[in-house]
């Protein structure tokens, strides 16, 4: 297993055991590395979400928040547990750039600190998490937790979620960060530098990319990721959990972030031209006006292959066409768009209404990341 020493140069098989390749890089997967994919990241984060808002005392809820903010911190800076129990988030984070800074630990020579940029939506959760502790004296001491506790509650999240207790060890959490990384086919001395490695052999690697290089991809990839973090309406970023191949014609489905499966019909020729394989990242796009909105709670009887249940956010209405907006319980808006004499006409579907929102397995665009 790499150490915090190793250059990361390669991914690592999931909770699953399951090895992939990392898109776009000639690298293998060492069957004996831990590592938690996209999807299972996503799932103890909710885990780790649902868990800090339980408890009706206040002193218990804030004190879960402080663990639910090490977590978010590690999971997207790929940072050290020991780095994030040193920040001061008063003057270590910049939330108008959404930039973290990691300064040397006792270190006397004060070398400039290391950057790491984080999505927008998570900058702004971890700002107004924090606001309720700017009276404190000692800012410094927000994430001042025992380390062993950390790890207890990040190992109790971990089962929780049906993984074995130590992928959810801060370290491990940390290079499956990395590996996430690679996979959205970020250059590798990027990625060695967000985590903060100092082996000597980058030296060369750095000699690629300037600071201004550098500082312009980690915008460019965190905003990409930001764009998957607020749901775009009908796109569904996640993996390929299974292909069925026809003679014609192949079947594929794809988990999704918030654990919903959306299944397509490729062809074969497509199939192999995008290099489709189970565990693939993948975006899953479907237009609007594709998607036929069903009222009430119970399922419909249907052909369409995929049915996602919802409420009514908005609604929209036009002289040509009116536009209903969906939310899904994992927060994913989903968009329909029906003739406006049809909306008028046939359908009686309000804003709060609970309706099903179906599409035919051939409405899904896939797009590789």
């Amino acid at each position: 297993m790499p150490t915090d020493t190793d250059p990361i140069s390669k991914p690592a098989t999931d909770a699953s055991g399951v090895s992939s390749t990392v898109s776009g890089a000639a690298v293998s997967v060492p069957s004996d590395v831990r590592c938690l994919d996209t999807v299972q990241l996503a799932r103890l984060e909710q885990s780790f979400r649902e868990w800090s808002s339980a408890p009706q005392r206040r002193d218990i809820q804030e004190s879960r928040k402080r663990i639910l903010m090490i977590f978010l911190l590690i999971r997207y800076t790929g940072a050290r547990l020991n780095e994030v129990l040193h920040l001061n988030p008063f003057e270590d984070m910049d939330f108008k750039n959404h930039v973290v800074f990691f300064r040397k630990i006792s270190s006397a020579d004060d070398p400039p600190p290391r950057e790491v940029r984080i999505p927008e939506n998570i900058s702004s959760e971890i700002q107004v998490m924090t606001a309720g502790y700017s009276h404190l004296i000692h800012r410094e001491s927000v994430f001042a937790i025992d380390a062993a506790h950390i790890r207890r509650k990040f190992y109790e999240r971990s089962a929780a979620c049906g993984f074995p207790k130590e992928f959810g060890a801060p370290d491990v959490i940390r290079k499956s960060r990395a590996v996430e990384l690679m996979q959205s086919n970020m250059p590798l001395p990027l990625v060695q530098r967000i985590l903060g490695h100092s082996t000597p052999n980058l030296a060369a690697s750095y000699v690629e990319f300037s600071d201004e290089d550098m500082r312009r991809l980690a915008i460019h990839f965190t905003e990409k990721e930001n764009r998957r973090k607020t749901s775009a309406r009908n796109m569904f970023f996640g993996k390929i959990r299974d292909i069925r191949q026809g003679d014609i014609q192949s079947v594929v489905e794809i988990l999704t972030l918030g654990e919903y499966i959306i299944t397509t019909v490729i062809t074969n020729d497509s199939r192999e031209r995008l290099g489709l394989k189970p565990g693939v990242l993948i975006t899953a796009e479907v237009k609007a006006p594709w998607v036929i909105l069903h009222q009430g709670g119970a399922e419909p009887l249907c052909t369409a292959e995929n049915r996602l249940c919802g409420s009514v956010e908005r609604i929209v209405r036009g002289k040509v066409t009116t536009e209903y907006v969906v939310r899904m319980a994992d927060g994913t808006a989903l968009c329909a768009v029906t003739a406006s004499q049809d909306a008028d006409g046939r359908f009686d579907i309000h804003e709060n209404d609970a309706v099903w929102a179906v599409f035919n397995s051939f409405a899904v665009v896939l797009h590789v990341e």
